[in-house]
């Protein structure tokens, strides 16, 4: 038998799930992440507001009417946003994550 409760092994479970999402490692490359994505909104902001302008103009009919909009949108994004770019944004700014971890 163990001799560790069920609700013990739970908890030791959970804490394991939990450590690899609340490391410092983690949080720093979580906030590079976001800061890239802001750079990449901000980077196709003129497409993102066609878009909301689109569909405020056609309701129900957004789907129809706003594909070549959403398309350019989707392409902006996919350009700014895409892991190849991330991991270039990530190499240039190494020592900021590492700074960042420090903290």
């Amino acid at each position: 038998m163990s001799s560790k409760s069920d609700a013990e092994l739970r908890a030791e479970v959970k804490d394991d799930s939990r450590s690899g999402r609340l490391s410092f490692r983690n949080f720093a490359e979580h906030q590079l992440r976001s800061e890239f994505k802001s750079i990449a909104i901000e980077k196709c902001k003129d497409k993102l507001q066609a878009f909301g302008k689109c569909s405020e103009d056609n309701g129900l009919l957004v789907v129809f009417r706003c594909r070549g909009v959403l398309k350019e949108m989707n392409a902006c994004m996919a350009t700014y946003n895409s892991n190849e770019e991330f991991e270039k944004y990530l190499a240039k700014h190494r020592p900021d994550l590492l700074t960042k971890q420090k903290k």
